[in-house]
């Protein structure tokens, strides 16, 4: 399901990856028209269109009765909002503006979120596999639903958690190619099981609950993955966001599902939990959260190597229908990243310098761009 190997990277004699510096998406026209279309439709469109579906969603949080629920779902909207706004970036995929696709796109990110935190405070596996069969169930219309609280100290949310997964539900079945996407979203989605054992607070146990689910799950490896890499990259949707853009097509084609699958599963997906990881190593350093970075040999190794996984998706990403969209949304979701201000920390510069080097010319492009937008939606929030 990985698709066909490309070069694979070089290692170096401390166990890392080595630096490739040659540009692996210099600049074209067709880049540009796909930026400025996407940027055009996300400014008009997009970004207006999530923040109406996040204050609905507010609104319904702000009404769960438990206090301790509450407090998790208003903490998801907020401290997330831009894992928020980046799932809805798949909205540009599409020829044309598909509101289900963005209310779909949103709602999913949203339960994501929300069973992150919720999980997070009650950090059980069985009540993290619980929880966490909603993100199967949204996927799934007309299926009977779980007792999602089954295990989980408080179960009081007002249907809050219901509601988002009758949302999605409801949102697939209006998208007309769906049907040719289900089984390979939902089995993403069921992959996302692996979320419940993120949490773990014994770190022996966690990453040998870890390594088991990745031998399970992918007996023949995939490539050249780690185990980490495996687990992380089913710890982000990207792969489900693709899936869901490409059911806007009513004739979208199995070799191109495979195909779309292929580039994200676990390429692109590995990029995204790394870049978060490295991004937020500090803190997670403080909280004693789960910093998959840390499992490469070195520093080093772990900078070479998130280079070349940025890289791999950026050439991968080319090769789609569409691929200078795809392309947008790779740059988008690095520089996304890249331009949080823990990744300018004196200590982690140089790395990150490497890091938006290895999304090419368009990464390059978006980061001051996106580090603008961070300080005015900052403001906006205060």
């Amino acid at each position: 399901m990985c698709g066909p190997s490309r070069s694979a990277p070089r290692t170096d004699t401390h166990g890392g990856f080595a630096r490739d510096t040659a540009d692996p998406a210099p600049l074209t026209l067709r880049q540009v028209y796909a930026l400025l279309s996407g940027a055009a439709r996300e400014l008009v469109w997009g970004l207006p269109a999530v923040a109406r579906e996040v204050r609905h969603w507010r609104a319904l949080a702000e009404r769960i009765p438990s206090p301790a629920i509450r407090e998790d779902a208003i903490d998801a909207l907020s401290r997330k909002r831009g894992q928020t706004e980046g799932a809805a970036l798949f909205t540009i995929l599409p020829r044309e503006r598909n509101l289900p696709l963005l209310r779909l796109l949103v709602a999913y990110q949203l339960t994501w979120d929300y069973l992150d935190s919720v999980h997070e405070r009650s950090p059980s596996e069985a009540n993290g596999r619980q929880l966490h069969l909603a993100l199967v169930d949204a996927l799934q219309p007309g299926q009977p639903r779980a007792d999602y609280y089954l295990h989980h100290p408080w179960r009081d949310d007002g249907g809050y958690l219901d509601a988002l997964v009758e949302a999605c539900r409801a949102n697939c079945e209006l998208l007309p190619g769906y049907t040719h996407v289900q089984l390979l979203a939902v089995r993403q989605a069921r992959h996302a099981q692996v979320l419940a054992l993120n949490h773990e607070p014994d770190p022996a146990c966690r990453d040998a609950a870890l390594r088991s689910w990745a031998a399970a799950e992918f007996p023949s490896g995939a490539q050249d993955a780690h185990w980490f890499e495996l687990s992380g990259a089913c710890s982000a949707g990207l792969t489900i966001f693709a899936l869901l853009a490409l059911a806007t097509q009513p004739t979208c084609s199995p070799p191109e599902i495979e195909e779309t699958h292929a580039v994200y599963l676990p390429w692109t997906s590995a990029a995204a939990t790394m870049l978060d990881s490295y991004v937020d190593q500090i803190e997670d350093t403080a909280s004693g959260d789960h910093i998959y970075v840390s499992h490469y040999p070195s520093r080093d190794a772990a900078t070479a190597r998130i280079c070349w996984l940025i890289r791999r998706c950026i050439s991968d990403a080319s090769h789609l229908r569409g691929g200078e969209k795809h392309l947008v949304i790779a740059a988008s979701m690095a520089a996304l990243y890249l331009s949080k201000d823990s990744a300018r920390a004196p200590a982690m510069r140089e790395d990150t310098r490497a890091l938006a080097a290895s999304g090419g010319s368009l990464t390059r492009l978006l980061l001051p761009i996106l580090r603008l937008w961070r300080a005015a939606y900052a403001v906006r929030s205060t």
